[in-house]
C-alpha cells in the first residue's frame, strides 16, 4: 500500500466504520474501559475525533500538566476531548474521516495503525465486531515494526517468529506466534487480549515470559 491515496482511503474507511459502531452504543458502553489502558471508550473516541485536527500548540498547552510525558499528553487530550457528547464525537469523526493531516510533531505514517488498533480497543471489550481488511493490518504491522518507540515491538517480541495467516507478512526468528494480521498488530502494540486468536509454540512461551512482569 505504497500509494498515498490507497493509504488514506483505508484510514477514511476505518474512521467511518468506527463512527458507525459508536453510533450504536448504549450510554453505559461509552463509559466502559477500553483495551487502551486508562482510557474509557469515550476517551478513545475523543482521541480519534481529535487526531485529524490537533495542532502542536494543543499538545504544548497541556504539556506542563502532563509533566511533559508524551503518553500523558495524549491521555490528557483524549480525556478532555472525550468528555464531549457522544453525538458530537461521532459527528467529528465522520466530518474529518478524509482529513490527511495531524499535528506537525506527529507522523501521518502512524494514522492507519493508530485508527485500526483503537477500533479494536473499542470493539473487543464491548464484544462487538469491527472487521479490518488483512492488507490494512499488514500495513500497520510494517509501520509498527519499523518505528521502535513507543511500542518497541522488535525488542518486546525478540526471540519469536510472528507470521500472519491471512496475508503475506512474517518477522523474527524463534518459536512461532501465528494468526490473523489484526491479532498480531494488537500484540505488537502491547494488547494481550488478542492472544486467544493466536496459535503456535510461541504463544505459551510469550505468556510465560510476561506473566512475571
Amino acid at each position: 500500500m505504497d500509494d498515498s491515496d490507497a493509504y488514506w482511503s483505508a484510514v477514511r474507511a476505518t474512521r467511518l466504520r468506527i463512527a458507525d459502531l459508536l453510533e450504536q452504543l448504549a450510554p453505559a458502553e461509552w463509559e466502559q474501559e477500553s483495551l487502551c489502558r486508562g482510557w474509557r471508550v469515550r476517551d478513545v473516541a475523543g482521541h480519534l475525533a481529535l487526531v485529524p485536527t490537533i495542532t502542536t500548540w494543543d499538545m504544548v498547552s497541556v504539556a506542563p500538566r502532563a509533566r511533559f510525558s508524551p503518553d500523558r499528553i495524549n491521555t490528557v487530550l483524549a480525556r478532555r476531548n472525550g468528555s464531549r457528547e457522544p453525538a458530537d464525537l461521532v459527528a467529528a469523526i465522520r466530518r474529518h474521516a478524509g482529513t490527511r493531516r495531524t499535528a506537525k510533531v506527529l507522523d501521518t505514517r502512524n494514522a492507519l495503525f493508530d485508527v485500526i488498533v483503537h477500533s479494536q480497543d473499542i470493539a473487543l471489550p464491548l464484544d462487538r465486531q469491527l472487521p479490518v481488511p488483512a492488507e490494512h493490518s499488514r500495513e500497520g504491522l510494517r509501520r509498527v515494526w519499523e518505528m521502535g518507540w513507543p511500542f518497541h515491538a522488535e525488542r518486546r517480541l525478540d526471540g519469536f517468529t510472528l507470521r500472519a495467516t491471512d496475508t503475506d507478512w512474517s518477522v523474527g526468528d524463534g518459536p512461532e506466534i501465528v494468526g490473523p494480521a489484526l491479532a498480531l498488530l494488537l500484540l505488537s502494540t502491547g494488547r494481550t487480549a488478542c492472544l486467544d486468536a493466536l496459535q503456535g509454540d510461541g504463544v505459551d512461551r510469550f505468556k510465560s515470559r510476561h506473566a512475571h512482569r
